[in-house]
């Protein structure tokens, strides 16, 4: 596996630096639950950002690390989806992508507005169809993720079939996902880090103390642990790489993103502190997919599986 970045990626990001640098930081006083726009959202689309999987020269690789440094901004942006599973698809479905597992419609769906094209994954099929107003239902106040979210009421009778394996979508479902979270865990551990690394305590930073620096450092390895897999499931393709990412990605979720919010006191238990725009989204994360019980089961299938 190549672990350096190659010049066109490295450019790439750099694009995506300079066209970001706007959406970097939270608007001032700004206590938004979530933060999204359309702005930025239009650049991308015009700079072809979200296409880079399509050309054989950059692939998967390049767009998971689309996906893992836009995952950084405090806003959210639907870039997984788009970049790594339309392309398998169609790359003319409409904007955004929201993936839905077949039989999950209680579940509140991520960037559902009217005019998305909704992706049904089942064991047999892969259908999609452009969702319509009468079709989303308000996901409400009770839905505390940093993404915006609706419920989706039903599925039309008219949808679109593709010619393409169920599990095929899923591998590439997961390579986005573990990416996503990469970025969140990236951006979450740099917030933090800045927020104590200034917090004073009996005199000096609390970041100074050894206690606070031992699971800052055990963090930083759990995180870097979610990129380096997300990016190679991105390079191999294989579905027990995907399932392995994404398992280790909603564990490290679940392991820093109390310790985050405790690591800055009373700061972290309201929104006037940005690190609720990585760790709620972060929340969500963790319940895609079925989970991590479902994402050990996979992995365990396709490691000891295939050798059976």
């Amino acid at each position: 596996m190549q672990l350096s970045l190659t010049e066109d990626q490295t450019q790439i990001l750099d694009f995506i630096d300079s066209l970001a640098k706007p959406y970097a930081g939270v608007p001032l006083h700004d206590t938004s639950l979530a933060l999204t726009s359309d702005e930025l959202d239009e650049a991308l689309v015009e700079g072809g950002f979200l296409d880079v999987a399509a050309m054989p020269e950059l692939g998967d690789v390049t767009a998971a690390l689309v996906v893992e440094k836009l995952a950084r901004l405090p806003f959210a942006v639907e870039s997984a989806a788009t970049a790594l599973v339309r392309p398998l698809l169609d790359p003319e479905l409409p904007r955004p992508l929201c993936l839905v597992e077949e039989g999950q419609l209680r579940k509140p769906v991520r960037f559902l507005k009217p005019g998305a094209t909704v992706v049904v994954v089942g064991k047999d099929s892969v259908k999609s169809f452009t969702v319509t107003a009468d079709l989303i239902g308000d996901a409400g106040d009770e839905v505390l993720y940093a993404y915006p979210m609706a419920f989706l009421k039903g599925i039309p009778a008219d949808t679109r079939t593709h010619d393409v394996a169920p599990a095929e979508i899923v591998r590439a479902w997961r390579v986005g996902l573990a990416a996503e979270a990469a970025g969140l865990l990236g951006a979450a551990l740099n917030s933090v880090t800045t927020y104590v690394s200034e917090r004073k305590q009996f005199g000096r930073p609390i970041a100074t103390f050894q206690a606070m620096r031992h699971r800052l450092a055990e963090a930083q390895v759990v995180t870097n642990g979610v990129y380096w897999l997300a990016m190679r499931a991105a390079g191999s393709g294989d579905a027990g790489d995907a399932a392995l990412a994404v398992l280790h990605a909603q564990e490290a979720a679940k392991r820093v993103g109390y310790d985050y919010h405790q690591f800055l006191g009373a700061m972290g238990m309201t929104l006037e502190h940005p690190l609720h725009l990585w760790t709620y989204r972060l929340k969500a994360l963790t319940s895609e997919l079925g989970g991590r019980s479902e994402q050990a089961l996979a992995a365990a299938d396709a490691l000891w599986g295939a050798a059976a």
